[in-house]
C-alpha cells in the first residue's frame, strides 16, 4: 500500500486522508474539528504549516509543509497526527455513529491493530511547481461545490477557501500559512 513519501528536496505536498470504507464521518462539527485542532496543535508544537485544506464528508485534502523545511520532522508529524486523529475519530465513531460504522472500524484490512479509521494511503504528491500547486490548491477550494454540497466553496466551514479567496478573508478554523512563489 501507498505510504507517504516525504522526499528530498520537496519542501510542499498535497495529502489526501480517506476514512476506511469511504465512511461519511465527517457530517457533523464534532469530528471536523477534531482534525483541525490536531492541525493547530501540530501547527504551535511540531513546526507544521498549512497552506491550504478542506475536509470533506468521506475525506480530507491538504497542503502542507514543516516550517524549517525539514522532511524528517514532517514526517513525524504527519504519522503522529494520523494516529492521533485516528484514536479520537474512531472512538468518536464507536460512540456516535450507527453500528454498521462500527463494524468496518473493528474490520480493519491491516494485521496489525484491531481498530482502523484512515486508509493507508494518503496519495502523497510532492508539489515541484507553481502551477500543479495551484492546480492541487483550486481543486481542494472547489471540492465542496463540484460535489453539490455548496453552492461556492467558499461557503463551505471546514475549508481555507473563504480565508483565501474573499475579501476581507472568512474565518478558518485551521491556522493558514500563505505559500510564495
Amino acid at each position: 500500500m501507498e505510504t507517504c513519501q516525504i522526499q528530498a528536496g520537496t519542501a510542499v505536498y498535497y495529502l489526501t486522508f480517506t476514512v476506511v470504507g469511504w465512511l461519511p464521518v465527517f457530517i457533523t462539527e464534532e469530528p471536523c474539528l477534531i482534525i483541525t485542532e490536531s492541525l493547530n496543535y501540530c501547527h504551535q508544537h511540531k513546526g507544521l504549516r498549512i497552506n491550504a485544506f478542506v475536509i470533506m464528508p468521506t475525506h480530507a485534502h491538504l497542503i502542507l509543509f514543516d516550517k524549517e523545511f525539514d522532511n524528517e520532522r514532517l514526517r513525524r508529524t504527519l504519522r503522529d497526527m494520523r494516529q492521533f486523529t485516528g484514536r479520537q475519530l474512531t472512538d468518536f465513531c464507536e460512540k456516535r455513529m450507527p453500528a454498521a460504522f462500527r463494524q468496518v472500524i473493528r474490520n480493519p484490512r491491516r494485521t496489525d491493530r484491531a481498530r482502523q479509521f484512515w486508509q493507508q494511503s494518503r496519495h502523497p504528491a510532492a508539489i515541484w511547481s507553481e502551477s500543479f500547486w495551484r492546480s492541487k490548491w483550486d481543486y481542494l477550494h472547489d471540492n465542496p461545490r463540484r460535489k453539490g454540497l455548496v453552492w461556492a466553496g467558499t461557503a463551505w466551514r471546514f475549508s481555507s477557501a473563504a480565508y483565501w479567496l474573499l475579501d476581507p478573508p472568512g474565518e478558518s478554523d485551521a491556522r493558514l500559512t500563505r505559500i510564495e512563489w
